[in-house]
């Protein structure tokens, strides 16, 4: 039951994701960022429930997802529409990357069902956050998260 829901929240977020990019036209400056958003969040839900994940590490998977299906957070989606997942997608990437630098690198790569390579992915994303909102307001959001 919880594979299911979880499957109908990563279709309809790609679905939101997929028409909220096809109305801003070619060009848009985050889509490539945005479209990576349900896979970070399939193999979040995957972390989470694989056996060779630490616990903290599933606490920390934990407190992503919440941050993701949460209607209220930093960029609410329901207020700004599909381009409020930028905060849960660098949310997702911090704990990623904490994930695959504690030794989870070949476990993340197993379940990424994404395109491109995975660490490049994270790495590209927590820069742009870095960029998008300050480096002293997301080093408070990265510590709440990893």
């Amino acid at each position: 039951m919880a594979s299911q829901k979880n499957d109908d929240f990563y279709r309809s977020l790609r679905k939101k994701i997929q028409d909220f990019l096809q109305g801003k036209g070619e060009g848009f400056k985050y889509a490539d960022l945005l479209l990576v958003a349900p896979d970070l969040f399939h193999l979040m839900c995957k972390l989470a429930i694989d056996p060779r994940v630490s616990v903290p590490s599933k606490a920390a998977l934990a407190g992503a997802i919440a941050y993701f299906v949460s209607p209220i957070d930093l960029v609410p989606e329901a207020i700004v529409g599909p381009i409020g997942y930028v905060d849960d997608i660098a949310v997702a990437a911090v704990v990623l990357n904490r994930i695959i630098n504690h030794g989870g690198g070949d476990v993340a790569r197993e379940h990424w069902a994404g395109h491109g390579d995975l660490i490049e992915i994270i790495q590209r994303i927590i820069k742009v956050a870095d960029n998008m909102v300050g480096t002293g307001l997301w080093g408070k959001i990265r510590s709440g998260f990893s």
